[in-house]
């Protein structure tokens, strides 16, 4: 039996004000997205010690706590695709 692979959905990173949040969303819209956490901005931000390894902390953490929620309702997860921008129309900039 061949497995069927489709997109469920996307992590989407977002700056809002002093936070940086992520959320889980369909593939091509972030209308009713669900907020999965948040982070101080200042602490994935140039300038902070180690911020390159607290910004990709935070993304492993949110990306397993989502893999394992789906995991338990579609089976198996993967996160195939690495991290790309956000399409324009969906930044929101220092909101």
């Amino acid at each position: 039996m061949a497995v069927h692979e489709q997109k469920a959905g996307r992590l989407a990173f977002r700056q809002e004000g002093e936070y940086w949040n992520a959320y889980f969303a369909e593939p091509n819209t972030m209308h009713g997205a669900l907020h999965l956490g948040s982070i101080r901005i200042r602490f994935v931000s140039p300038g902070m010690k180690n911020h390159e390894e607290i910004k990709a902390a935070f993304m492993n953490v949110m990306m397993d706590a989502m893999g394992a929620m789906l995991e338990n309702v579609v089976g198996p997860v993967t996160w195939p695709d690495p991290p790309e921008p956000a399409p324009e129309s969906e930044r929101s900039g220092n909101a």
